[in-house]
């Protein structure tokens, strides 16, 4: 896994050479290490098994790009080759980000580099990762032998994913910087690729000012299921208009709304006519047309005393 360490604007990524026992890891490493300028490598530190060793230093690679203007650094790590030291290439193949798989050339070493090769399948697919998904390149080793395979028949034999491949002639680094160069290049491109990933998923995730407005002032919509949104902010109320009352009753106001918990209103349920409503309205209507005539006599009475003035 990919490590940024902002305070020193650096980018660590993990390298691994894999391949069977005797195959030429080793010696990839220790070229790197001593053909790399003293300012950009690390120690190299050595832990030895039984005819056979695991190597690890890091070091800033040249002319390999930036990561967001931060120096980017490759630790690389071997794993050991022989079969009962899988619990160690597991372990060290955890975080990994790259992969150079080295191959041995000669025809009666082919079993073990495609066993190694599909241990290296089966280890990375408890880590969730796929083999055919993470930058890896495949090296054929010790070229320089005789009896060596052709790069047909190794391809036909070790190269399922179609990756790319190199020749090496490790004891002489012939073939080495290629290889890791092209290696950490498909590492970079693939955080590239990751980074953009990440920044386009941000940036839809983030609701645009006037989508966000308009969610906001939006009022719950029912759906054809039955469903309704939730409403954010509630609309400006409308002037409700009056009906008429029915003949006899005087219009009034409504009850105002009962206010529910959060801002919700809800209306005051109105009575249910009964059946004495029809006498009520037309006690209305006589003392309505009793007060009128009394107000008509006082006009008139108020009339005639002025003309008698």
């Amino acid at each position: 896994m990919v490590q940024i360490n902002f305070a020193l604007k650096e980018v660590n990524c993990k390298v691994v050479f894999y391949g069977p026992g005797m195959s030429g890891k080793t010696t990839n490493l220790e070229i790197v290490h001593q053909k790399a300028p003293e300012e950009h490598k690390g120690d190299l530190t050595s832990i030895s098994t039984d005819g056979d060793r695991t190597l690890f230093f890091d070091f800033m690679p040249l002319d390999l790009g930036k990561i967001a203007g931060m120096q980017t650094k490759f630790q690389l790590y071997t794993v050991p080759g022989q079969v009962y030291y899988n619990s160690t290439r597991k372990l060290v193949l955890q975080g990994v980000d790259g992969v150079i798989f080295v191959a041995d050339s000669q025809p009666d070493k082919l079993q073990e580099n495609i066993e190694s090769y599909e241990n290296l399948i089966e280890n990375l697919a408890e880590y969730g990762k796929d083999l055919a998904d993470l930058p890896h390149v495949i090296q054929y080793n010790k070229r320089d032998l005789p009896n060596a395979m052709s790069v047909e028949d190794l391809d036909r034999a070790m190269n399922k994913f179609g990756v790319p491949t190199f020749e090496a002639v490790a004891n002489t680094g012939e073939g080495v910087f290629p290889t890791l160069k092209t290696l950490a290049g498909m590492v970079l491109e693939s955080i590239n690729k990751a980074e953009k990933g990440g920044s386009t998923s941000r940036q839809s995730a983030r609701p645009k000012p006037q989508a966000a407005a308009a969610a906001h002032d939006a009022a719950p919509v029912a759906s054809s299921g039955g469903a309704t949104a939730t409403k954010t902010r509630p609309a400006p109320a409308r002037p409700a208009q009056r009906r008429p009352a029915p003949h006899g009753q005087k219009q009034g106001r409504r009850p105002a709304a009962q206010q529910r918990p959060g801002g919700r209103q809800r209306p005051v349920p109105q009575p249910q006519p009964s059946g004495k409503s029809g006498g009520e309205g037309k006690g209305w209507v006589v003392l309505f047309l009793v007060l009128l005539l009394a107000a008509v006599a006082g006009i008139a009475f108020l009339y005639m005393q002025q003309q008698s003035i």
